[in-house]
């Protein structure tokens, strides 16, 4: 019997029970043992053993201002001190304001005045967002999202996620989504630009509205079964998939044409990931519903949130107890999320992440010519890919990947007379991408390490 007051285990007795009584239902388990690390700081994980690892997936995006930053944690200690816990019935000080820098930072982008409302992750945000938008459409049930797209795991959530195997053993609540062609260039069609190939998907789209027969539309009223788009401006566990400028306003009109909601999911390439504090600030568009969450609180607490305007989330049309979580607004989240927004708006932060972004990008570039087996590159800010290839560079290589991922996980990579080791993420259609989220903290000097890094990952794996 395992007493927990007084054993200090190692690994191995660990890991048997782990076996024994963890269910592995809460996990990813990309490898058959995961590693188990013991500290962390700035970009760097590191184990019982003290080898360091660079990360380069910061808890899938979650921890964008780096491990155990000074600033926020000492706000998540001083809340410790004074005001911890309060039951949501109350109100307190740090909620107030945070919703009203977001929702007037989004006023004064979007042009619209609107409101938010917390919970506690990303998919349960994306819950209370299909309450929004049936709420605010008279009920309507049918939503389009993206192939490729990820917006949770919860049974409302994965009913927009195109991967099957998230639905394969539970099914879902509500109608499946229609799921719409993204524009993933360099898997796209021959011949075309990226921005022909943006315009050829929003074409595609607006055809289902032509006739009535194409089961979206009611052409004599002119109403459409659909409530809304949900997307990701940049698609995430997609394998960081960037549009070209155009798509996104093209798609918009067509959206407004048939009274559809556009509802934008944030919560994995928000908080500054891409240069912006929101992704689609690229894109030129306005959202009627914004999703967010992961680096809200930079990992240190478990808070997300929807923006939505105020014709759909006011207290007339969403009144008290429309949706609810314990936790939703919980003040020690709340209070490091106002620092975290506080903070980066002090300087210019997006400038500085795009500088970032445009140097790793150069860097990926530049192993790229030496490595066929790196199909594609591209970025947006500090989120990038790398799409692993077979030497033809378009083949997907999968295999190759894990390898590499694995490898990385040794600790044992020596640059420069001293050994780390490298945290990668996997994503993709095919996982075969790597997806790129280093910390926006992430300095010149350790860029040029993660690059090394992959170069000898690459050396050890190939062939």
């Amino acid at each position: 019997m395992y007493d927990a007051e007084h054993a200090v285990l190692d690994e191995a007795a660990l890991r048997e029970l782990e076996a024994q009584y963890c269910s592995y239902g809460d996990t990813v388990h990309y490898l058959p043992d995961p590693k188990f690390f013991d500290g962390c700081e700035g970009s760097f994980m590191y184990d019982a053993q003290g080898r360091q690892f660079l990360d380069l997936q910061m808890w899938y995006s979650a921890v964008n201002f780096g491990y155990r930053n000074p600033r926020l944690n000492a706000v998540a200690h001083r809340q410790l001190d004074t005001l911890p816990q309060v039951a949501s019935q109350y109100l307190h000080r740090e909620k107030v304001e945070l919703a009203a820098m977001i929702a007037q930072d989004a006023e004064r982008k979007f042009g619209r005045k609107g409101r938010v409302h917390f919970n506690v992750g990303g998919a349960q945000a994306v819950e209370d967002s299909l309450k929004l938008v049936r709420n605010g459409t008279g009920g309507k049930q049918l939503m389009f999202a993206f192939e490729g797209g990820y917006h949770g795991r919860t049974l409302g959530a994965s009913a927009i996620t195109s991967s099957y195997r998230y639905r394969r053993r539970f099914g879902h609540f509500s109608d499946r989504a229609q799921f719409i062609e993204f524009p993933y260039h360099f898997r796209g069609p021959k011949g075309m630009t990226k921005e022909e190939y943006g315009h050829d998907c929003v074409q595609k789209f607006a055809r289902l509205f032509e006739t009535e027969y194409n089961g979206v539309l009611d052409t004599k009223t002119g109403e459409a079964e659909y409530a809304a788009f949900y997307i990701e401006p940049i698609q995430g566990t997609g394998g960081y998939v960037i549009p070209p400028p155009n798509f996104f306003s093209e798609l918009k009109k067509i959206l407004d044409q048939h009274g559809i909601l556009l509802v934008v999911d944030e919560i994995q390439m928000g908080m500054w990931r891409t240069g912006k504090l929101w992704s689609i600030e690229h894109f030129g568009v306005q959202p009627d519903v914004l999703v967010f969450g992961k680096a809200l609180t930079n990992g240190l607490n478990p808070l997300s949130g929807v923006w939505a305007r105020e014709e759909l989330i006011n207290p007339e049309i969403f009144p008290p107890g429309s949706t609810h979580s314990t936790f939703n607004s919980n003040p020690m989240g709340t209070a490091v999320a106002l620092e975290t927004l506080r903070m980066t708006h002090e300087v210019d932060y997006g400038a500085q992440v795009l500088e970032k972004g445009a140097y790793f990008l150069e860097g990926l570039k530049d192993l790229q010519k030496r490595w066929p087996q790196i199909g594609d590159v591209d970025g947006l800010g500090l989120a990038l890919r790398a799409e692993i290839c077979e030497a033809d560079g378009f083949t997907p290589n999968k295999a190759l990947l894990n390898r590499m991922e694995a490898e990385g996980m040794k600790g044992d990579i020596e640059v420069d007379g001293k050994r780390y080791g490298l945290i990668l993420d996997v994503g993709g259609y095919y996982k075969n991408v790597i997806t790129l989220a280093p910390s926006l903290e992430i300095t010149k000097d350790e860029i040029d390490l993660a690059l090394k890094l992959l170069d000898a990952v690459l050396r050890r794996c190939v062939g």
